[in-house]
Protein backbone atom coordinates (compact mmCIF):
# COMPACT_ATOMS: atom_id res chain seq x y z
CA UNK A 1 0.00 0.00 0.00
CA UNK A 2 2.76 2.43 0.75
CA UNK A 3 4.05 1.98 -2.65
CA UNK A 4 0.64 2.74 -4.05
CA UNK A 5 0.53 6.23 -2.08
CA UNK A 6 3.74 7.07 -2.76
CA UNK A 7 2.67 6.93 -6.69
CA UNK A 8 -0.53 8.71 -6.22
CA UNK A 9 1.31 11.06 -4.27
CA UNK A 10 4.21 11.79 -7.09
CA UNK A 11 0.97 11.57 -9.77
CA UNK A 12 -0.87 14.28 -7.78
CA UNK A 13 2.11 16.46 -7.16
CA UNK A 14 3.01 16.60 -10.68
CA UNK A 15 -0.36 17.68 -11.72
CA UNK A 16 0.09 21.02 -9.44
CA UNK A 17 3.94 21.78 -10.58
CA UNK A 18 2.72 21.66 -14.36
CA UNK A 19 1.19 24.34 -16.33
CA UNK A 20 -1.42 22.02 -17.42
CA UNK A 21 -2.86 20.96 -14.00
CA UNK A 22 -3.39 24.84 -13.33
CA UNK A 23 -4.67 25.02 -16.98
CA UNK A 24 -7.09 22.06 -16.15
CA UNK A 25 -8.68 23.06 -13.46
CA UNK A 26 -8.95 27.01 -14.49
CA UNK A 27 -11.26 25.74 -17.62
CA UNK A 28 -12.96 23.64 -15.30
CA UNK A 29 -13.83 26.07 -12.70
CA UNK A 30 -14.38 28.67 -15.72
CA UNK A 31 -16.75 26.11 -17.08
CA UNK A 32 -18.48 25.45 -14.30
CA UNK A 33 -18.73 29.26 -13.73
CA UNK A 34 -20.31 29.19 -17.28
CA UNK A 35 -23.09 26.92 -16.45
CA UNK A 36 -23.56 28.54 -13.14
CA UNK A 37 -24.97 31.73 -14.10
CA UNK A 38 -27.09 30.49 -16.86
CA UNK A 39 -29.13 27.74 -14.35
CA UNK A 40 -29.15 30.70 -11.74
CA UNK A 41 -30.60 32.77 -13.99
CA UNK A 42 -33.55 30.14 -15.53
CA UNK A 43 -33.90 30.04 -11.77
CA UNK A 44 -34.68 33.31 -10.88
CA UNK A 45 -36.47 33.84 -13.99
CA UNK A 46 -38.93 30.68 -12.78
CA UNK A 47 -39.15 32.06 -9.55
CA UNK A 48 -40.40 35.35 -10.62
CA UNK A 49 -42.84 33.63 -12.83
CA UNK A 50 -43.97 31.14 -10.03
CA UNK A 51 -44.80 33.87 -7.42
CA UNK A 52 -48.16 33.39 -7.26
CA UNK A 53 -47.61 29.42 -7.10
CA UNK A 54 -45.00 28.98 -4.44
CA UNK A 55 -41.45 28.50 -4.05
CA UNK A 56 -39.65 26.08 -6.68
CA UNK A 57 -37.30 23.53 -5.81
CA UNK A 58 -33.81 24.85 -6.14
CA UNK A 59 -32.14 21.17 -6.07
CA UNK A 60 -34.90 20.30 -8.78
CA UNK A 61 -34.56 23.54 -11.06
CA UNK A 62 -31.37 24.40 -10.79
CA UNK A 63 -28.08 22.52 -8.71
CA UNK A 64 -29.25 18.83 -10.38
CA UNK A 65 -29.13 20.18 -13.94
CA UNK A 66 -25.94 22.04 -12.97
CA UNK A 67 -23.89 18.91 -11.88
CA UNK A 68 -25.29 16.80 -15.06
CA UNK A 69 -23.24 19.30 -16.94
CA UNK A 70 -20.65 18.73 -14.88
CA UNK A 71 -20.27 15.42 -17.54
CA UNK A 72 -20.30 17.49 -20.32
CA UNK A 73 -17.09 19.74 -19.49
CA UNK A 74 -15.47 15.81 -18.09
CA UNK A 75 -16.27 14.87 -21.92
CA UNK A 76 -13.78 17.66 -22.70
CA UNK A 77 -11.20 18.06 -19.80
CA UNK A 78 -10.56 14.56 -18.50
CA UNK A 79 -8.87 13.28 -21.64
CA UNK A 80 -6.35 16.34 -20.51
CA UNK A 81 -5.96 14.16 -17.08
CA UNK A 82 -5.27 10.78 -18.75
CA UNK A 83 -3.31 11.85 -21.55
CA UNK A 84 0.20 12.00 -19.92
CA UNK A 85 -0.03 9.01 -17.73
CA UNK A 86 1.89 6.40 -19.64
CA UNK A 87 2.22 8.03 -23.16
CA UNK A 88 4.50 10.52 -21.28
CA UNK A 89 6.68 7.99 -19.65
CA UNK A 90 7.16 6.37 -22.80
CA UNK A 91 8.04 9.25 -24.81
CA UNK A 92 10.25 10.38 -22.49
CA UNK A 93 11.55 6.55 -21.89
CA UNK A 94 11.25 6.97 -17.44
CA UNK A 95 8.33 3.42 -18.33
CA UNK A 96 11.45 1.31 -18.38
CA UNK A 97 12.53 2.83 -14.86
CA UNK A 98 8.95 2.07 -13.56
CA UNK A 99 8.61 -1.28 -14.93
CA UNK A 100 12.00 -2.20 -13.36
CA UNK A 101 11.62 -0.70 -9.97
CA UNK A 102 10.71 -2.84 -7.30
CA UNK A 103 6.76 -2.33 -7.46
CA UNK A 104 4.15 -4.83 -8.64
CA UNK A 105 1.96 -3.72 -12.27
CA UNK A 106 -1.24 -3.53 -10.11
CA UNK A 107 0.55 -0.79 -7.77
CA UNK A 108 1.36 1.29 -10.47
CA UNK A 109 -2.08 0.85 -11.89
CA UNK A 110 -3.79 1.95 -8.63
CA UNK A 111 -1.37 4.75 -7.75
CA UNK A 112 -1.96 6.78 -11.10
CA UNK A 113 -5.12 6.12 -10.98
CA UNK A 114 -5.67 7.61 -6.97
CA UNK A 115 -3.42 9.99 -8.26
CA UNK A 116 -5.85 10.91 -11.12
CA UNK A 117 -8.93 10.88 -9.39
CA UNK A 118 -7.06 12.86 -6.77
CA UNK A 119 -7.01 15.69 -9.04
CA UNK A 120 -10.29 15.56 -10.37
CA UNK A 121 -11.80 15.41 -6.54
CA UNK A 122 -9.50 18.91 -6.21
CA UNK A 123 -11.77 19.79 -9.23
CA UNK A 124 -14.81 19.15 -7.71
CA UNK A 125 -14.18 20.90 -4.59
CA UNK A 126 -13.41 23.86 -6.59
CA UNK A 127 -16.74 23.98 -8.16
CA UNK A 128 -18.34 23.59 -4.47
CA UNK A 129 -17.19 27.32 -3.81
CA UNK A 130 -20.06 27.52 -6.07
CA UNK A 131 -22.90 25.58 -4.30
CA UNK A 132 -21.52 27.33 -1.52
CA UNK A 133 -23.45 30.86 -2.71
CA UNK A 134 -26.42 28.75 -2.65
CA UNK A 135 -26.30 27.71 0.70
CA UNK A 136 -25.47 31.10 1.68
CA UNK A 137 -28.66 32.97 0.06
CA UNK A 138 -30.82 30.33 -0.31
CA UNK A 139 -32.06 27.19 1.45
CA UNK A 140 -31.18 24.02 -1.49
CA UNK A 141 -31.22 19.90 0.56
CA UNK A 142 -27.83 19.52 1.40
CA UNK A 143 -28.47 15.46 0.77
CA UNK A 144 -28.85 15.83 -2.93
CA UNK A 145 -25.92 17.45 -3.48
CA UNK A 146 -23.51 15.12 -1.58
CA UNK A 147 -24.96 12.34 -3.81
CA UNK A 148 -24.52 14.00 -6.71
CA UNK A 149 -20.77 14.73 -6.09
CA UNK A 150 -20.48 11.03 -4.74
CA UNK A 151 -21.94 9.87 -8.70
CA UNK A 152 -19.89 12.72 -10.19
CA UNK A 153 -16.86 11.30 -8.53
CA UNK A 154 -17.76 8.01 -9.76
CA UNK A 155 -18.70 8.98 -13.13
CA UNK A 156 -15.47 10.42 -13.13
CA UNK A 157 -13.62 7.36 -12.04
CA UNK A 158 -15.19 5.42 -15.06
CA UNK A 159 -13.72 8.25 -17.49
CA UNK A 160 -10.11 8.23 -15.75
CA UNK A 161 -10.22 4.44 -15.97
CA UNK A 162 -10.74 4.40 -19.96
CA UNK A 163 -8.59 7.25 -20.14
CA UNK A 164 -5.22 5.35 -18.20
CA UNK A 165 -6.00 2.58 -20.55
CA UNK A 166 -5.76 4.25 -23.50
CA UNK A 167 -2.84 6.33 -22.31
CA UNK A 168 -0.71 3.06 -21.83
CA UNK A 169 -1.17 1.85 -25.55
CA UNK A 170 0.40 4.72 -27.13
CA UNK A 171 3.31 6.80 -26.46
CA UNK A 172 1.63 10.01 -28.12
CA UNK A 173 0.02 12.42 -25.88
CA UNK A 174 -2.30 14.05 -28.74
CA UNK A 175 -3.32 10.52 -29.81
CA UNK A 176 -3.90 9.84 -26.11
CA UNK A 177 -5.86 12.67 -25.45
CA UNK A 178 -8.15 12.17 -28.88
CA UNK A 179 -9.16 8.50 -28.86
CA UNK A 180 -9.94 8.76 -24.86
CA UNK A 181 -12.41 12.12 -26.30
CA UNK A 182 -13.97 9.47 -29.27
CA UNK A 183 -14.45 7.08 -26.49
CA UNK A 184 -15.72 9.52 -23.73
CA UNK A 185 -18.17 10.56 -26.71
CA UNK A 186 -19.26 6.98 -27.69
CA UNK A 187 -19.97 6.40 -23.85
CA UNK A 188 -21.76 9.59 -23.70
CA UNK A 189 -24.19 8.94 -26.62
CA UNK A 190 -24.54 5.44 -26.95
CA UNK A 191 -27.94 5.32 -25.09
CA UNK A 192 -29.18 7.71 -27.88
CA UNK A 193 -28.61 5.34 -30.81
CA UNK A 194 -31.43 2.97 -28.52
CA UNK A 195 -33.95 5.13 -29.03
CA UNK A 196 -34.35 4.25 -32.86
CA UNK A 197 -34.11 0.53 -31.43
CA UNK A 198 -36.54 -1.67 -29.97
CA UNK A 199 -37.32 -1.55 -26.24
CA UNK A 200 -34.62 -4.42 -24.82
CA UNK A 201 -32.07 -2.60 -26.91
CA UNK A 202 -33.17 0.48 -25.67
CA UNK A 203 -32.74 -0.74 -22.21
CA UNK A 204 -29.31 -2.28 -22.60
CA UNK A 205 -27.63 0.55 -24.32
CA UNK A 206 -29.37 3.04 -21.62
CA UNK A 207 -27.20 0.41 -19.19
CA UNK A 208 -23.75 0.70 -20.60
CA UNK A 209 -24.66 4.57 -20.64
CA UNK A 210 -22.56 6.27 -18.01
CA UNK A 211 -24.37 8.89 -17.85
CA UNK A 212 -27.72 7.63 -17.49
CA UNK A 213 -26.80 5.89 -14.10
CA UNK A 214 -26.07 9.58 -13.12
CA UNK A 215 -29.65 10.39 -12.68
CA UNK A 216 -30.77 8.98 -9.68
CA UNK A 217 -27.51 10.66 -7.75
CA UNK A 218 -28.75 13.96 -9.03
CA UNK A 219 -31.89 13.17 -7.55
CA UNK A 220 -30.32 11.95 -3.98
CA UNK A 221 -30.83 8.37 -3.97
CA UNK A 222 -28.22 5.94 -4.32
CA UNK A 223 -29.47 2.52 -5.93
CA UNK A 224 -26.75 -0.24 -5.76
CA UNK A 225 -26.99 -1.16 -9.23
CA UNK A 226 -25.59 2.09 -10.06
CA UNK A 227 -22.74 2.37 -7.37
CA UNK A 228 -22.27 -1.43 -8.90
CA UNK A 229 -22.02 -0.59 -12.49
CA UNK A 230 -19.73 2.55 -12.03
CA UNK A 231 -17.47 -0.11 -9.78
CA UNK A 232 -17.18 -2.75 -12.44
CA UNK A 233 -16.59 -0.45 -15.05
CA UNK A 234 -13.43 0.99 -12.95
CA UNK A 235 -12.27 -2.38 -12.39
CA UNK A 236 -12.98 -3.30 -16.01
CA UNK A 237 -10.69 -0.37 -17.10
CA UNK A 238 -7.96 -0.63 -14.66
CA UNK A 239 -7.80 -4.28 -15.70
CA UNK A 240 -7.71 -3.49 -19.09
CA UNK A 241 -4.72 -1.17 -18.26
CA UNK A 242 -2.63 -3.72 -16.08
CA UNK A 243 -3.05 -6.41 -19.22
CA UNK A 244 -1.73 -3.31 -21.38
CA UNK A 245 1.07 -2.62 -19.10
CA UNK A 246 1.78 -6.05 -18.45
CA UNK A 247 2.43 -6.41 -22.13
CA UNK A 248 4.78 -3.22 -22.15
CA UNK A 249 6.69 -4.95 -19.73
CA UNK A 250 7.39 -8.49 -21.40
CA UNK A 251 8.10 -5.87 -24.59
CA UNK A 252 10.71 -4.94 -22.52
Amino acid sequence: MRNVLTIAGKELRGFFVSPMGWVIMGLFALLFGYFFMAHLTYFVQQSMQAQGGGPININQFMIRPLLQNVALINLFLLPMITMRAYAEEKRSGTIELLLTSPVTDLEIILGKFLGAIGFYAALLAVTMLYIGILFAFGNPEWRPVLTGYFGLLLMGGCFLSVGLFISSTTKNQVVAGAATFVVFLLLWIISWLGQSAGPAMASVLDYLSIVWHFDDFGKGVIDTKHVIYYLSFITFGLFLTMKSVDTERWRG
